[in-house]
């Protein structure tokens, strides 16, 4: 008997139709059209990640933030080093030793606290003369300027090096309060594997998310402590949120993505 050749339009399909064959093909215009509809529906969200890619290019290539001249270089450093740090140190410790004086509240309890109030003043005056001529030297720099983007980078990298710094102390423990569950209900090493990389996967994003929240609410101080106009200020605002954004959503897209591959 001649064979004839097969037109069933299921002919893809493993079995009786119950699953279907995928190829590395299909995964990739599945995840174009979901990236395609997720940016149709969220432009802001879509536009605000382009705009930070964008703008961690930018920086890239052309540097972070305007060189400072030999003069500015010159005038920032001599403001900077008229900022007393053992004075206030100074005065930070006594403040401290009167406080823990105070608590313990003996006889001399009063005269303690006295002294707690005077050293909070003179603590307090020797940050306001550093906080003013902290505030001099970034005014002279530029809130554009090396110093002024430096500040910022220096600012998320801390925050985000403390959010990596969560997850992996949390997988740790996790690691070893389910290794000892996995060995009383004789789990495989699989699932235990399993199981730890997604509780990995999980605790990176809140971590890394938590971080950029902190780190958006502490950046308008340091935006401000240059005094800019409003217009450069929001405008900095807008773009180092919308770069800090794009790189944390580009590196959790990065862990997840290769998690799944």
């Amino acid at each position: 008997m001649n064979q004839q050749p097969n037109n069933n339009p299921t002919a893809g399909r493993i079995g009786d139709g119950v699953g279907t064959i995928v190829t590395t093909s299909g995964i990739t215009t599945l995840a174009l059209t979901t990236i395609k509809n997720f940016s149709q529906r969220h432009k802001v969200i879509s536009t605000s990640y382009l705009y930070g890619l964008t703008t961690l290019l930018l920086l890239t290539l052309l540097g972070y933030g305007r060189k400072l001249s030999f003069d500015q270089q010159r005038q920032h450093n001599h403001i900077m080093n008229t900022i007393d740090l053992q004075a206030e140190y100074t005065a930070a410790s006594s403040y401290h030793t009167a406080e823990w004086e105070w608590l313990s509240c003996d006889t001399h309890c009063q005269d303690h606290k006295r002294t707690m109030k005077r050293t909070k003043y003179e603590w307090d005056e020797i940050k306001e003369e550093r906080n003013a001529r902290m505030s001099d030297a970034k005014i002279l720099a530029g809130l554009f300027s090396e110093v002024g983007v430096g500040e910022v980078t220096d600012s998320f990298w801390r925050y985000f090096a403390s959010g990596k710094k969560f997850a992996k102390r949390q997988s740790m423990w996790d690691a070893i309060s389910n290794g000892m569950r996995s060995m009383s209900r004789n789990e495989s090493m699989v699932e235990y594997m399993l199981k730890m990389l997604i509780q990995v996967l999980i605790y990176f994003g809140m971590g890394l998310i938590i971080s950029f929240v902190i780190f958006i609410c502490g950046l308008w101080n340091i935006i401000h402590s240059y005094q800019p106009n409003p217009l450069t200020a929001h405008f900095f605002f807008v773009t180092a949120a919308c770069a800090a954004f794009a790189f944390v959503s580009t590196y959790l897209f990065a862990i997840y993505g290769a998690a799944a591959g």
